[in-house]
């Protein structure tokens, strides 16, 4: 059986172009003086370079973590630990579960947290941001339904507010650049094609507490002994993203149309709304459960996700669609299918023959 990946969003497919960069990585430590360290850091130089070149910043700015997940905790914890106590900390309600997650963190050490809620494409609110407000975080796109938020506007009226702005830009950054502004920006490496890996982007002037205690490296924000590799394949990522993202939209977004208009054929309600990431094609079903469709059709070759968070043994429903305003049955009856930059035309029609089929004889009721 010849596969069909859908799951782009999900993790993207390593790129050859990070899979020739990897090979011959120095093994040496970037904080040693002989011959081998001094090659490893003159590679992880070179990567910091790359990644600041392609955003735009200055490669002090650059600090590399071990994933997304890790970069977002080290933005909003290393930033709100040295603010003001008395401030109010702002995301929504639709955002990744590790910005969430973090905040929940900051309010059980005693901070003001504000979620505020979003519209039925689970797009933010800018005029949301409270007065007191010192730190608001907002993804660049929503990752389960892929609404483009007002990052823009809400650095201008957080900034206006006196607040610094942290933007969450794993799930967004492969299609959509980044806007000018930001005092904090977290990046992964797996939704970028890199495989491995992350980076925070940090305003000059901007302070972080650390969450990792030892050694001066990355800074003094990140101890420890770099990965190297990792360093280098996000930042060959990053490259490839900005140089590509323009000419790739087009396709994606012409592909991700199809097999909506499959799914809205088979009974599909699309969720999300323009301007969205191009890549993008989500329904939800009421009369059936995600995990089953997502079987089925893992099943007959396609590789899809949910809303819900039934892949990691969980049957609660996606916090996005219920932020959303959508109701129980449909909020567990998700289905996410995300094309990459190696998709093929071909593989778009396979996908929407087989997604027919499939979908046409498996309606289990939620």
């Amino acid at each position: 059986m010849i596969r069909i990946y859908l799951d782009d969003a999900g993790s993207a497919p390593v790129l050859p172009e990070v899979e020739r960069a990897l090979r011959g990585i120095p093994e040496g430590n970037p904080s040693s003086p002989h011959a081998e360290g001094r090659s490893a850091r003159a590679t992880l130089d070179a990567a910091r370079d790359l990644v600041a070149g392609a955003l735009g910043a200055d490669r002090t700015q650059v600090t590399f973590t071990s994933s997304g997940t890790e970069a977002v905790n080290l933005a909003l914890l290393g930033s709100a630990r040295r603010l003001p106590r008395a401030g109010v900390i702002v995301t929504w309600a639709a955002e990744h579960q590790c910005v969430l997650a973090a905040v929940r963190h900051l309010q059980a050490e005693g901070r003001s947290v504000e979620v505020a809620p979003v519209d039925g494409a689970a797009r933010a609110d800018p005029a949301s941001i409270p007065r007191g407000a010192v730190l608001v975080s907002i993804g660049l796109a929503n990752n389960e339904v892929g609404t483009l938020q007002p990052v823009a506007e809400v650095i201008r009226l957080a900034h206006d507010a006196g607040a610094l702005v942290h933007v969450d830009a794993c799930a967004g950054l492969r299609w959509s650049e980044l806007p000018a502004g930001a005092d904090l920006v977290s990046i992964s490496g797996h939704k970028l094609g890199a495989g491995r890996g992350g980076a925070v982007i940090v305003r000059d002037g901007l302070r972080l507490e650390p969450l990792l205690y030892g050694g001066p490296q990355e800074w003094g924000r990140r101890a420890g002994r770099e990965d190297v590799a990792a360093a280098v394949a996000l930042s060959v990522a990053v490259d490839v993203s900005a140089r590509e993202r323009a000419s790739r939209s087009d396709s994606a977004r012409r592909q991700s149309a199809l097999l909506r208009s499959t799914l809205q054929e088979l009974g599909g309600i699309s969720t999300g709304d323009e301007p969205r990431l191009p890549n993008f094609a989500t329904c939800t079903f009421p009369d059936r459960k995600g995990e089953d469709m997502l079987m089925a059709l893992d099943l007959a070759g396609i590789a899809a996700s949910s809303g819900s968070a039934c892949a990691s043994g969980s049957l609660d429903p996606s916090h996005v669609l219920l932020a959303m305003g959508l109701e129980l049955p449909a909020a567990l009856g998700s289905l996410r299918l995300t094309t990459g930059y190696a998709t093929s035309d071909e593989e778009i029609a396979r996908a929407r023959t087989i997604i027919s089929s499939v979908l046409n004889r498996t309606r289990t009721h939620a």
